[in-house]
């Protein structure tokens, strides 16, 4: 049974937004650090961003630093990656990813 759920995943366009959520079923979700993970077509998958259970965001990807932002809603039991300024490049299947167990992943497709 899938204890994080993704969602929020589409297609836009450069320069466009999304918002991402992961949402938690697990009793100890809320003080888990979560992460976020992507994977392009023919690579390996990347640890983009990571917050912590105390809310606290302690990793980003160089590449996403001031497009990509992450939070938390403790009784929603959900985090949230906003990106914004959106490149091709970062076109991937995004995973919220708790300590040992992954969900499965939503499509974000960016055009040019």
């Amino acid at each position: 049974q899938a204890r994080v759920a993704e969602s929020g995943g589409g297609s836009v366009q450069t320069g466009g937004s999304l918002r991402l959520s992961c949402a938690g079923s697990g009793l100890n979700f809320n003080r888990y650090a979560i992460s976020w993970y992507r994977q392009a077509p023919g690579k390996e998958r990347e640890l983009v961003i990571r917050i912590e259970g105390s809310g606290v965001p302690t990793y980003d990807l160089t590449t996403v630093k001031g497009r990509f932002f992450i939070s938390r809603d403790y009784d929603k039991k959900t985090v949230y990656l906003q990106m914004n300024n959106l490149q091709p490049e970062d076109t991937a299947v995004y995973f919220c990813c708790e300590p040992s167990n992954c969900g499965q992943g939503t499509q974000v497709t960016v055009s040019s």
